[in-house]
């Protein structure tokens, strides 16, 4: 079993699933790979936004285009928020986290790190009393400094890896550092379509630890509002 926490399955929102035929392609391999849960998190950037409010309308017109044949019972609905300067402040930013939990998906810039960055991840957090999930952070390590990646680690976020990151030693090596240093860790696709970034579930079959996935499982679980 697992969950997804990170893809982009809906259809022509944005870089992901280019057609309804598309995502029901790629939720059809996820769930022949194990996955029995799925968040959908299409890309947020606030700058290319009229409102969240109109984003949340294209986000459940994508969801109705699969719905009825989507070969799921549960997809949550949640984004992947580019963090930008003042995010913390966007109205409905709140509205961005998965359906019916406090957990929200931030995705840092690939550019040098600076403390705005921090600051904005502390502010959704306390202001909305958010969980944030830091979107595949092992894809940072060539654009931050040892000392940068130790000030994102340090944050109260969870850290999502993708599934990718066990083809390659050191992102392997630093989710197995993260997960014996106790970090938080959870497990997404990050699927875009069928082709060069289909999803890739049979990939942490094979490399992960049954126990490391089962506690990624729980994640969800345990931030379903109540």
């Amino acid at each position: 079993m697992f969950t997804e926490y990170h893809c982009h399955v809906l259809p022509g929102i944005d870089d992901g699933a280019d057609s309804a035929e598309t995502s029901l392609g790629m939720l059809a391999m996820m769930q022949e790979q194990g996955v029995t849960r799925i968040t959908a998190t299409p890309h947020f950037y606030a700058h290319r936004e009229k409102s969240v409010a109109r984003f949340l309308e294209k986000r459940q017109a994508a969801y109705e285009k699969i719905r009825t044949n989507a070969p799921f019972r549960e997809i949550r609905l949640g984004a992947e928020v580019a963090i930008e300067h003042g995010i913390s402040e966007l109205l409905d930013i709140e509205k961005l986290a998965f359906t019916g939990t406090d957990l929200i998906l931030l995705e840092l810039p690939y550019r040098e790190y600076a403390p705005w960055m921090s600051e904005e991840i502390y502010n959704i957090s306390a202001e909305y009393h958010l969980r944030v999930i830091l979107a595949h952070v092992h894809r940072y390590l060539e654009y931050y400094s040892k000392n940068d990646m130790r000030t994102i680690l340090a944050s109260d976020a969870i850290m999502q890896i993708n599934n990718e990151a066990f083809s390659g030693w050191t992102e392997r090596r630093f989710v197995k550092s993260l997960i014996a240093e106790g970090k938080p860790v959870i497990f997404g696709s990050d699927a875009h379509n069928l082709g060069n970034r289909r999803p890739n579930w049979d990939l942490l079959a094979k490399k992960g630890k049954p126990d490391v996935i089962e506690a990624s499982n729980r994640v969800l679980d345990q931030h379903m509002l109540k």
